[in-house]
C-alpha cells in the first residue's frame, strides 16, 4: 500500500515522513520541485502542488492512503477541498488530515476558519479520515530565539493558556494513525484526535520556563496585538498573513487552546507521555 504525503518538506510533514520511513512504509511525497526536496534517501517524490488539479490527480494515482497537509495560504480551503474530492475520485480509502484545535472557536481567524468546513466535509460525507486537531507547535518558538535571548517572550498568547504540542509528536501520531488505517481490513469511519501537549501555559508561564532554562530573566511582552501585527509587517510579512496572526492570537487570548484529557489520550496512542514544553525548551537551549 502506498501513502502520499503532502507538505512533506515542512515543519510537520517532514516529521510524518521521518516516522513513516522508520516504520518502513511505502510512501511518496508530493513536492513542487523534486530536485530541491530535502528528503530521506530512497523516498519517492512526485511533482506538483495542491493548486494543480492535474498534478494532484496524477500524484494520487495508485495511492491507497493520503496524509493531507495544507500550507497557510489564501486559497487553503480550495486546495483542501479539491484534494479530498480527487482522493475520493481516485479511490483512496484512508486519509489523515491535519486541522487545528478549537477551529470552531477560531472562526474569525482566516487560516483556522477554513479548517472547519473541511472537517465538516469529512464528517458529513463519511470520508474514511482521521482529523488531527493540533494545538500551537512548540517549534514555532524557535523562530523567536533572538527575542528570548534578549529577555522577552514576544508571542501575545494571553492568560487562558495553550497546550503547545511538539511537532515530533504530531508526526508520530500521524504516522501511527496512517498505518492503523492501512492495517484495517477496510475503510474506517471518520474520527478526530486532539494532538496537544500536557501543560496549559499562559504567556507568563512560558516566560518563566525560559527564565529557568536560560538562566536569565525572560519577561512576557504582553497582549498587544497591534504591536504584533506592526512588527510582522516590518519584517516583510505579507499584510494578509500578519493580520491572520493577529486574529489567531486574539482567539488564543479569548479562548486559550487546550482540551481536558487530550494529552492522556495522546499518551495512549504514543505509548508514552507527549513531550512537555519544558522538555522542548531545555533541548532548544542546549543547542543555543
Amino acid at each position: 500500500m502506498t501513502i502520499l504525503v503532502t507538505g512533506g518538506t515542512g515543519k510537520v510533514g517532514s516529521e510524518v515522513v521521518r516516522q513513516l520511513v522508520e516504520r518502513r512504509a511505502d510512501l511518496r511525497v508530493m513536492v513542487r520541485d523534486p530536485a530541491r526536496a530535502a528528503l530521506p534517501g530512497g523516498v519517492a517524490t512526485v511533482p506538483g502542488d495542491l493548486n494543480d488539479v492535474a498534478a494532484t490527480r496524477a500524484a494520487l494515482s495508485g495511492v491507497d492512503t493520503l496524509f493531507l497537509l495544507n500550507a497557510v495560504a489564501p486559497d487553503e480551503l480550495m486546495q483542501a477541498s479539491i484534494a479530498l474530492n480527487l482522493a475520493r475520485e481516485a479511490g483512496v480509502a484512508r486519509i489523515v488530515y491535519l486541522s487545528i484545535l478549537n477551529a470552531d472557536r477560531m472562526v474569525a481567524v482566516p487560516h483556522a476558519a477554513c479548517k472547519l468546513p473541511i472537517e465538516r466535509m469529512i464528517f458529513d460525507q463519511g470520508l474514511p479520515a482521521t482529523v488531527l486537531r493540533a494545538s500551537m507547535f512548540m517549534q514555532n518558538d524557535l523562530a523567536i530565539q533572538p527575542a528570548l535571548l534578549g529577555g522577552v517572550y514576544p508571542w501575545p498568547i494571553g492568560g487562558k493558556g495553550l497546550a503547545h504540542v511538539d511537532v515530533r509528536d504530531v508526526g508520530e501520531v500521524a504516522a501511527i494513525e496512517l498505518l492503523r488505517r492501512e492495517a484495517a481490513s477496510g475503510p474506517l469511519p471518520p474520527h478526530a484526535i486532539t494532538v496537544c501537549g500536557p501543560d496549559q501555559l499562559s504567556g507568563d508561564a512560558v516566560a518563566a520556563i525560559w527564565t529557568e532554562v536560560l538562566g536569565r530573566d525572560v519577561a512576557y511582552a504582553g497582549d498587544d496585538l497591534g504591536a504584533l501585527e506592526r512588527g510582522m509587517l516590518a519584517q516583510g510579512m505579507p499584510a494578509w498573513l500578519a493580520y491572520d496572526f493577529r486574529m489567531m492570537f486574539r482567539a488564543m487570548q479569548e479562548h486559550g487552546q487546550a482540551e481536558p484529557g487530550a494529552a492522556g489520550r495522546m499518551g495512549e496512542i504514543l505509548g508514552r507521555p507527549p513531550r512537555s514544553y519544558r522538555e522542548f525548551a531545555e533541548e532548544a537551549a542546549s543547542r543555543w
